[in-house]
């Protein structure tokens, strides 16, 4: 019998989406359960009503239970829905026959044969055919074994069927009424078997649909036995049981309808192995002959029918049997075979893998007895990994075998397994799983407490050169010392040392007169004295000395000691590299020169508070104070100051009161736009005005305010004056953008954002006309707050310009990622842009970027005639430079924007720079 999928919309189902149940199946279910309770009453108090009012209930029951298979059909696709259908005609016959025993008031069970049985005996051809096309919408069908199955199980029900009903009606079928008695329950026989062979021979995705039709037939059968025992013994009971399974039938059939997803059409869906068949049917053999046994024993006879039954029964399961064996040798080869091709490819494999159990101990490697590290499978089962890791790694074994719910903690860590030969080899870790994880590839962690299976990749000779490659990264190439980057290191560990206690200081050594011995004897020899220089360096210092060599003639000692003791080891140094040049052959010169080369040294102790950059000036500051002293001396930082050191003093000592006295003020720049041939914006620049010294540019006293945390308030006040300053020209009429420089020490103290946005309301001026000039090295140093901060003036309206572009740090990277609008291209990366076709073609490369992303260029620093005409046809927009503008007084630059010659721009290259500057 079938059922309804639980859909009442009228959207088609696809066929490998089971039609999520619309339909209410509970309802469906508690209807057809309150039709039972009721139908069983009626059946109890008012039989004589029962007799056509039972029949009269089921014949709706089941014309409902039709129409909901019929619109499950129509929601499927032919192939799918071609079993429903066979179905659908099932359930009309059912209807028919119901209503004419309805119609008769022969009530549910009918003692004697009639029009009635017509319908319902028609009805079981269809229920075979539904079943019949529902396996042929499997992957394996109805085979040999399937049919010797459905032989089995159909005698052997058969056989227990006519025992139950021979029993029952104690004679022989004598009459119609006997046939027909005899006959439901073989069709209900026939119908169960058909079910069991179904459910054995569906695809996965229709076996639970088939698995409530087996119950439906089961529930036929009642029925049939049932009514086969009202035509002997009629009773209510029999009237109560058979109305009752009837209904169970439709509600099975409802159940059925609603599970099954369609034919499934997946390519990939793996065939079904008929195990279960094969229960069946063996346990429905020996049963019918254990009933006969156990008949026998107890003193009945058995009939000679049921004797043939029981012969046919041991034929078949012979058969079968046969058939079993075949399939499993041919499964067992085929296993074979695949695990042989499989093991191959994990023996072939680049990976290596083990298995280990849950104490840790491997049970399985891939490798064994065909790898390099020599061990054999007998050598490595049963033992500990941690035997095999090198000491030093098994910290990461433990980070490895404590995946825990991570397992990507254990990737990519490198461990050193011991070879048979006691040689080391590195391995990485590519992946690990629980080893019950292999069989649910969707696992995407171990479970703990359940052995591992870890995948290791060989990267001995990867190993071997990273190191290489870390150890040239770190190396001068030509005197084998650390170099510069190694040294950084060095000193920001000695710094951090120092910070717990421990002196460090830093030695920086430069050669006096080499550049005489490149000058005269050749750079071949330059490259030998500098060898021999680093010889005796590595020779002076202690083991737990770092020398390294900066670059050219310039070498730096890291010392481990107190300031006294460096200084000692600075004038042994000097006395051991006295004469190095007589000991150094120069090739092609002649034997007999000599060089006067010594050495100065500075010397400076690393302070916690002081960067490693910090600590580089100051032994630098030492380092020129005993080459102006004379050669071959040792000078210690703070001993003697030169020039440069009295004006930074003198202004870090006078910049925190240059702003209240009214010695800063702002100048401003034009900024032109070729295509526009106007001036666009201009570009606030302060200047401060000292007593003493006189104009200080703010390359040099904007340092000091970052270092002394007074850039806030200078900023503030720039963007205070500056924004005041444009508002009042965009009022007076002129279209303008200004351009302000932001330090990288405002952004770190998190008030930009409020100082920008209460300049913009002070001075009255739309977030559109500001250009904030941001530096690269903000982007490396707070890459962070640069993503935020930028991102939130960016959202205001502010445009983001990014300064100095090309002059150290690279960050095409940022670029996409960061709200950056314009591109200001440094003036040295402009040099020799109209000589240079290779300075050309990065320039052009940069303005090419720029229209990709969208992004303004600016070029600044246009100084030349031929730098205009060469960025005018590289496609540059917009210019900056003395050429076209110098920076200019607030009083003065509405003047100048006014009288901006457009003509400046049609300049060619040769002309001369006073009559672009004239015109400008």
């Amino acid at each position: 019998m079938t059922a309804l999928r639980a859909s009442s919309a009228g959207v088609p189902a696809l066929p490998l989406v089971p039609a999520v149940a619309r339909w209410p199946r509970a309802a469906v279910l508690s209807l057809l359960g309150a039709v039972a309770v009721g139908l069983a009453l009626v059946e109890t108090a008012w039989p004589a009503a029962a007799a056509h009012t039972a029949p009269a209930v089921l014949s709706a029951a089941s014309l409902a239970i039709g129409v909901l298979v019929v619109r499950h059909a129509m929601r499927l696709d032919r192939e799918s829905a071609a079993p429903w259908r066979a179905f659908a005609v099932l359930a009309g016959l059912l209807t028919l026959g119901e209503a004419i025993a309805a119609v008769r008031g022969v009530g549910v069970n009918a003692v004697t044969a009639g029009p009635q049985d017509v319908p319902l005996v028609a009805a079981v051809p269809f229920a075979l055919l539904g079943c019949a096309r529902l396996i042929r919408s499997a992957t394996t069908g109805i085979g040999a074994r399937v049919a010797l199955d459905a032989a089995v199980a159909l005698v052997a029900l058969s056989a227990l069927a006519e025992m139950v009903i021979g029993a029952a009606l104690n004679r022989t079928a004598d009459s119609v009424d006997d046939l027909m008695a005899r006959g439901y329950p073989a069709a209900g026989v026939v119908l169960c078997t058909v079910g069991l062979v179904t459910f054995a021979g569906v695809g996965q995705a229709r076996r639970a649909a088939a698995g409530w039709l087996v119950a439906c037939f089961a529930s036929v059968a009642v029925v049939t036995v049932s009514g086969a025992i009202a035509v002997v013994r009629p009773s209510i009971v029999a009237d109560v049981v058979s109305g009752t399974a009837w209904l169970a039938m439709l509600g099975f059939g409802t159940l059925a309808i609603a599970a099954d997803p369609g034919r499934s059409t997946d390519p990939d869906e793996p065939p079904e192995v008929p195990l279960l068949g094969v229960v069946v049917s063996y346990c429905a053999a020996f049963g019918v002959v254990l009933v006969l046994l156990v008949g026998r024993i107890g003193g009945r006879s058995i009939l000679p029918v049921e004797a043939g039954a029981a012969a046919v029964l041991l034929l078949l399961t012979f058969a079968r049997t046969l058939v079993w064996a075949a399939d499993g040798a041919r499964l067992t080869r085929q296993v074979l075979r695949t695990e042989a091709y499989f093991r191959t490819l994990v023996h072939s494999a680049a990976d290596v893998t083990i298995v280990l159990d849950h104490r840790g101990r491997i049970t399985w490697d891939s490798t064994a007895g065909q790898h390099p590290h020599g061990w054999s499978a007998r050598d490595l089962e049963g033992r500990q990994l941690v035997e095999f890791v090198h000491g030093e790694d098994r910290a990461e074994l433990a980070a490895v075998l404590t995946t825990g719910a991570d397992p990507g903690q254990g990737r990519g860590r490198v461990l050193r397994l011991r070879g048979k030969d006691g040689s080391w080899r590195s391995y990485e870790t590519v992946r690990v799983l629980a080893s019950g994880d292999l069989q649910r590839p969707d696992a995407t962690a171990p479970e703990l407490g359940s052995g591992l299976v870890v995948y290791l990749r060989n990267v001995d000779e990867r190993r071997h050169s990273e190191l290489e490659l870390e150890r040239m990264a770190y190396t001068d190439y030509l005197t084998g010392l650390p170099n510069r980057a190694r040294l950084m290191a060095a000193l920001a560990g000695a710094r951090s040392r120092a910070a717990e206690g421990e002196a460090s200081c830093l030695l920086l050594l430069d050669l006096d007169g080499f550049k005489a011995v490149n000058d005269i004897a050749g750079h071949e020899a330059g490259d030998l004295l500098l060898t021999e220089v680093a010889d005796r360096l590595r020779a002076s210092v202690r083991d737990r000395d770092l020398v390294g060599r900066l670059g050219g003639d310039e070498f730096a000692v890291v010392v481990r000691a107190d300031l006294d003791e460096a200084t000692a080891l600075g004038e042994r140094i000097i006395a051991e590299l006295a004469g190095v040049h007589r000991s150094v052959p120069t090739p092609g010169a002649d034997p007999d020169l000599v060089f006067d080369v010594s050495c100065s040294i500075g010397v400076t102790e690393l302070a916690p508070a002081d960067e490693v950059p910090a600590t580089i000036r100051h032994a630098d500051l030492a380092l020129r104070a005993a080459k102006a002293a004379g050669k071959g001396r040792v000078r210690r930082h703070g001993e003697t100051a030169d020039s440069a050191t009295v004006r930074r003093t003198r202004l870090a000592r006078d910049l925190p009161d240059a702003l209240s006295r009214g010695q800063l003020r702002l100048v401003y720049q034009p900024v032109v736009g070729v295509a526009e041939r106007r001036v666009l914006g201009v570009e606030a620049l302060v200047r401060w005005d000292h007593p003493a010294l006189g104009e200080v540019s703010p390359e040099e006293f904007v340092p000091l305010a970052e270092d002394d945390g007074l850039i806030v308030p200078l900023q503030r006040w720039v963007l205070d004056q500056a924004t005041a300053k444009l508002a009042g020209l965009v009022r007076a009429g002129r279209d303008l953008r200004l351009g302000v420089n932001i330090s990288v020490r405002h952004l770190q103290s998190g008030s930009l954002v409020p100082d920008v946005a209460a300049a913009l309301a002070r001075a009255g001026l739309p977030p559109q006309r500001l250009m904030l000039e941001v530096t690269e090295s903000l982007f490396i140093g707070q890459p962070d707050r640069a993503d935020g901060d930028l991102q939130t003036l960016h959202d205001m309206g502010c445009v983001i310009s990014l300064d100095d572009f090309g002059r150290g740090y690279s960050t095409f990277a940022y670029l996409a990622r960061l709200p950056v609008d314009v591109l200001k291209m440094d003036r040295e990366f402009l040099a020799g842009i109209a000589e240079d076709a290779r300075s050309a073609a990065l320039v052009h490369s940069v303005i090419e970027l720029g229209q990709r992303l969208s992004i303004d260029v600016v070029a600044e620093g246009v100084e030349t005639p031929e730098q205009l005409a060469a960025l005018r046809d590289l496609g540059c927009r917009y210019l900056q430079g003395f050429l076209l503008g110098r920076p200019t007084a607030p009083a003065e630059l509405p003047a100048v924007i006014d009288a901006f010659d457009p003509r400046s721009l049609d300049v060619v290259a040769g002309q001369a720079a006073v009559t672009v500057s004239g015109t400008a």
